[in-house]
């Protein structure tokens, strides 16, 4: 199963977060909440818990993601 190709990509003011809006394979879209920590090397995680949500859309998805990420659509 190939990777989810991610649609839109955007960080919180800070950099620290950023939220993923990404199609998978089947058509379905799906969003995730994502971190990094400029200290630690490894790079960005996900923290959000959000990526096993389904979508009809990249615009359905990026619509919940702005009502369960407090600072996503704030920035």
């Amino acid at each position: 199963m190939k990777k989810p190709q991610v649609v839109t990509s955007r960080n919180s003011p800070d950099g620290l977060l950023c939220v993923d809006v990404f199609r998978r394979e089947d058509g379905s879209f799906g969003f995730e909440e994502f971190r990094r920590d400029p200290e630690d090397a490894s790079g960005w995680y996900g923290v959000g818990g959000y990526s096993g949500l389904r979508y009809a859309s990249a615009h359905d998805a990026d619509k919940d993601a702005t009502a369960r990420v407090s600072w996503y659509g704030n920035e």
